[in-house]
Parts: structure tokens; C-alpha cells; sequence
């Protein structure tokens, strides 16, 4: 039967008072029995809300609640245990769930972070936390990342019946190893999008001064950055040769100081979830189709979304600081 609402048995009630039981279901649309039985909780108590349910007893006491507590902070990782051989751990986690909004979980993966890595990040933030906005406008921020040719692993949902989870219009294809994969480099500023270049060959320091070269110097000059912009890459061997140094410094490029282990403060990494959805969307049929699908989506970003990235990079700072020093959502 449907469940009736508060404000409707009072209307039965009114009604009740010049109508018949029979006459009063027809007109709210319900079953005689239900008016019958509204009318009987109304002369009994003179209220015609349900009663209060005590629900199923609870399976652990206030002392065994605490004990939980303290191990999931103890030991987050560990599972849940009582002196009780009669609790099952579905028990237990709903205990922690609902009593004191914990949650199992998957476990983020992140960089590790030794302490003088936590403190670099630390350092940068705190540096850099009330500088204006317009400052970084003139970075250009830069990165490398890896594309799989199968390897986006987006979560994919499907309707299909209970048993037809095999069925090959509900299933996604795998390869061994990805199907290949391709290595980019890229930059980005609050102006939009700079050049994608495909590194063919293992990186040395020489491969990515030509690389800066080539695509970096051009699209500082296609966003139009003007005098005074600053160059960011992390802090990867074949970026910190010595090669790579005197490159810089002979072009006078100025360099933002970065912290080891941090892609959490490169905005650049959102760019690359991005082009990542777009090409998977494709379905790029081999490597040559994938490079040329990474080019086309990658001058596809809006400025807009870049400019939004940079605009809001203070947050990024007062997150690392929020969580001391460690690694924060992006």
C-alpha cells in the first residue's frame, strides 16, 4: 500500500466528521482499511502520525564503538576486530558509518613524500601565497605525460541484464600492455594552449633543450606572453642537467623554483585528464591515429578553461597548507 502523508490524514480526519469511511477512501484514492485505521489512531491518541520505530537493536556496545574509533585511527589500513566472535564486520563498518561518518574506502595513490619533500612544499606554498593573480599569468607552465593507445581507465558503466555481464556489447576490450603508448610534452599559460610535442626516442638533456627549442620559444610567442614571463618544469633529471641550465640561462629564460613531487601543483595535469577523456572518446585505432587525435583535441581546450585553472591557482596553495605539506586533490 502507498504510504499516506501527514497532511492528507488530517483531510481524512476532516472528512471522516460528514462522510462514511467508504465515501472518504474513494475520494483520497486509498483502501477503506487505511481510513479505518487512521480514524482508530486518531480516537485513540489524537494524533495521526506514525508511531516512532526503535529499529533493529545495535549489535555493538558504546565501549566496543570507542575501541573501533581508535583503531581505524590508529591503523587505517588494518581491518576491524572486536572481542565479540558474534559481530561480523559488516556490523562493525556500519557502526563507524553511521555513528561517526567513517567510511571504507579505496586508498588514493599518491607520490611519496619524504620529509624534506613535505617541507619544499610547504616552503613554495607559504612563498608564493599572496602573490597577485596577474603573476601567475605569466607562467608558463610545462609537463610530460604518457598515452596509452587502450589504457584510459575511466569508470564505464553499462545497462544490462543480471546475466548478461559477458555479452560483447557489454564489455570493453582490453590489450596486453595498453596497445602501445605514446610520450608528450606540453605547455600551457593563462592564455591558452602552447604547441604538443610527441617524443619519439628515450629523452636526454640535449632531446629537450631541442624540444624547448622548437615548441616552448614558439608558443611563448603565439599566446603573446610578453616581457617578464617565467618558465615551470618539475624537477626531472634530463630538466635539471646541466645542459638544460646553461640553455636557460643563455636564452635568459627565468625559471619558477619547484618543488620535487609535486604534480598536485601543476595545473597542467588537469590539462592532460582532459585530453586523455577526449582522445579515449575517439578511439584511436593505432599509435600514428592516437598522436594525430592528441594534437587536434589538445588545440580544442578553450583558453577559457586554461585561464580558469590559473585564476583559481591560490587554492592549490592554501590546500598544500591546509594539509600540511602534503599530497591534496587536484
Amino acid at each position: 500500500m502507498p504510504k499516506i502523508q501527514p497532511q492528507t490524514k488530517v483531510l481524512i480526519i476532516k472528512s471522516l466528521k460528514t462522510k462514511s469511511a467508504a465515501e472518504v477512501a474513494d475520494i483520497f484514492n486509498v483502501s477503506k482499511r487505511q481510513v479505518e485505521r487512521i480514524r482508530k489512531r486518531f480516537e485513540e491518541t489524537g494524533e495521526v502520525h506514525d508511531k516512532s520505530r526503535s529499529g533493529r537493536p545495535r549489535k555493538t556496545t558504546v565501549q566496543e564503538d570507542r575501541l573501533l574509533l581508535r583503531q581505524s585511527r590508529a591503523s587505517p589500513f588494518s581491518g576491524l576486530a572486536t572481542r565479540n566472535p558474534c559481530i561480523y564486520n559488516n556490523s562493525l563498518s556500519n557502526s563507524l558509518t553511521q555513528r561517526h561518518g567513517l567510511k571504507s574506502c579505496m586508498a588514493r595513490k599518491v607520490p611519496l613524500l619524504k620529509p624534506a619533500h613535505v617541507k619544499a612544499r610547504l616552503k613554495f606554498a607559504n612563498d608564493h601565497l599572496d602573490d597577485p593573480e596577474e603573476s601567475w599569468e605569466k607562467v608558463m607552465w610545462s609537463d610530460e605525460t604518457k598515452i596509452e593507445l587502450f589504457g584510459h581507465n575511466s569508470t564505464n558503466r553499462v545497462w544490462r541484464k543480471k546475466n548478461d555481464e559477458y555479452h560483447s556489447k557489454n564489455t570493453i576490450p582490453t590489450v596486453k600492455h595498453g596497445g602501445g603508448s605514446i610520450m608528450l610534452w606540453g605547455c600551457f599559460s593563462a592564455h591558452g594552449t602552447g604547441r604538443l610535442h610527441c617524443i619519439k626516442e628515450r629523452m636526454t638533456g640535449a632531446m629537450y633543450c631541442e624540444i624547448l627549442g622548437n615548441n616552448l620559444l614558439p608558443s611563448v610567442r603565439a599566446l603573446k606572453m610578453g616581457r617578464g614571463w617565467v618558465f615551470q618544469h618539475d624537477n626531472d633529471p634530463k630538466h635539471t642537467a646541466r645542459i638544460t641550465k646553461e640553455w636557460l640561462c643563455k636564452k635568459h629564460i627565468k625559471v619558477l623554483a619547484w618543488p620535487s613531487q609535486s604534480p598536485d601543483l601543476n595545473p597542467i595535469e588537469n590539462l592532460w585528464r582532459e585530453l586523455k577523456l577526449c582522445v579515449s572518446q575517439r578511439q584511436p585505432r593505432n599509435l600514428t591515429d592516437l598522436e594525430k587525435i592528441c594534437v587536434e583535441e589538445w588545440a580544442k581546450i578553450p583558453p577559457a578553461v586554461c585561464a580558469n585553472l590559473v585564476k583559481n591557482y591560490r587554492k592549490r596553495l592554501t590546500s598544500v597548507i591546509a594539509n600540511k605539506g602534503y599530497c591534496t586533490k587536484y
